[in-house]
């Protein structure tokens, strides 16, 4: 049958989806777009936020009425915690716990509802995959599960326990997508950094896995929790001359007070000094976060004290949000909520002062000659990544798609730096 697929969220669901594509077409099926006509189409879910649930249900009434003949599978988190199936537009609805069993429940086409709880004894599961679509680097995941509970977050109750994915099949998964032409890999995982829990092995022995694979010439980390990071994980993330010097640390708030209220595990204080302890170690490193804005409760002076702390420590790239109600979390029932229009005002106050850290921090590129993985045309430009993750454009007759090049910076534009191979 001609399949489609839609995925929503993180980078851990489109490695999922990659994962289903992949299954499927063992299977003997025909991967389509969803743009096409299908006889199928899985949606992938996400479940962080209400918005993310109510786009997932506008996704599902829009394939139905385009598609009133095909089948309608969803997956992903926003399935795994359904307390209640009976208004969702799909035939087949079905958790992340195992995705094999999606693939049976397709071909055999009868509307059904089988979401199996996590437990505590569940393994990492997810088939390796051999590629990645439509892209120049790939995402592998090795952990799933989360075991934080911050107050605002359904994550946890999605996700499961932490389990992660053995080095053996790391370094298998690596070398196929090596095969396949990717010098790029970036792990993933839903608390990436509780990689190994359990076991006697951590994140270090993750990056070494996929660094020791041939083809490959950068391995990248996804978000990091701020408090699973340690010296002596930085000193060996830096042995590894293909270890790309960008750390996504999600930071939610700059104020103490706050971040106990989210139950976040560390204070400003300690985010500080790992945000120094880094810059130490890696000098050229870019420190990138989220911040949320309009937590419960949030004062002025804990979103001012927020803001400074964001100036103080100068990321260079910062997804800033407002805190957005999600039922079935401790943070929907706290008291003082924080009007839309109040969100907005604070969102717009931080993302201005998030901005001028980034474009210190782009700036700060100019007259250095750093190697790009290239990606894309666009606009008669090609544009690609540093090791440090910032956007380069340049100008070039060639088909830079994938390649790796030496480029001389000469200016900073908005979000972007421009420059010239050398």
């Amino acid at each position: 049958m001609n399949i489609a697929f839609y995925t929503l969220g993180c980078k851990v669901n489109q490695y999922e989806t990659q994962s289903l594509r992949e299954l499927f077409v063992n299977r003997g099926h025909n991967v389509v777009s969803h743009r096409d006509n299908f006889d199928c189409i899985v949606v992938n879910s996400c479940t962080v936020t209400a918005e993310s649930d109510r786009k997932t249900r506008q996704l599902l009434n829009r394939f139905r009425r385009e598609n009133p003949k095909a089948l309608i599978v969803l997956t992903g988190c926003m399935a795994q915690v359904l307390k209640d199936t009976s208004n969702i537009n799909a035939d087949i609805i079905t958790g992340n716990t195992d995705l094999e069993k999606l693939v049976d429940l397709a071909e055999k086409g009868e509307k059904t509802n089988q979401i199996e709880p996590h437990t505590r004894d569940e393994v990492f599961n997810t088939p390796l995959i051999s590629d990645f679509a439509e892209r120049t680097r790939a995402y592998l995941k090795i952990e799933d599960g989360c075991e934080r509970y911050c107050t605002y977050c359904m994550i946890p109750y999605a996700r499961g326990f932490v389990r992660s994915k053995p080095l053996d099949d790391i370094k298998k998964e690596a070398s196929n997508l090596a095969l396949k032409g990717f010098k790029e890999i970036v792990l993933v995982g839903i608390n990436l950094s509780a990689y190994g829990k359990g076991e006697d092995i951590n994140l270090c022995d993750a990056v070494d896995a996929v660094c020791s694979i041939n083809g490959i010439k950068r391995v990248r980390l996804g978000s990091l929790e701020p408090d699973h990071i340690s010296d002596e994980m930085l000193t060996r993330f830096s042995q590894q001359e293909k270890f790309c010097p960008q750390f996504h640390l999600s930071l939610q708030s700059g104020s103490d007070s706050v971040l106990k209220r989210m139950n976040r595990h560390y204070d400003s204080t300690f985010y500080e000094d790992l945000v120094n302890r880094i810059r130490k170690i890696f000098p050229d490193a870019a420190i990138s976060t989220d911040i949320m804005v309009g937590f419960p409760a949030e004062t002025e002076e804990e979103f001012e004290e927020s803001l400074t702390f964001a100036e103080k420590i100068g990321f260079a790239k910062t997804h800033v949000f407002a805190y957005s109600r999600r039922a079935g979390t401790v943070a929907d029932k706290m008291d003082f909520q924080i009007s839309n229009a109040k969100k907005t005002e604070r969102s717009q106050k931080m993302i201005k002062t998030t901005l001028k850290s980034e474009a210190d921090f782009l700036n700060s590129l100019i007259g250095q000659t750093l190697e790009v993985l290239f990606e894309t045309e666009e606009d008669g430009k090609w544009v690609g990544y540093t090791k440090n993750y910032a956007r380069v454009e340049t100008t070039s007759k060639e088909n830079l798609s994938g390649k790796l090049k030496k480029v001389k910076i000469n200016f900073a534009s908005g979000e972007t730096v421009e420059g010239e191979i050398v």
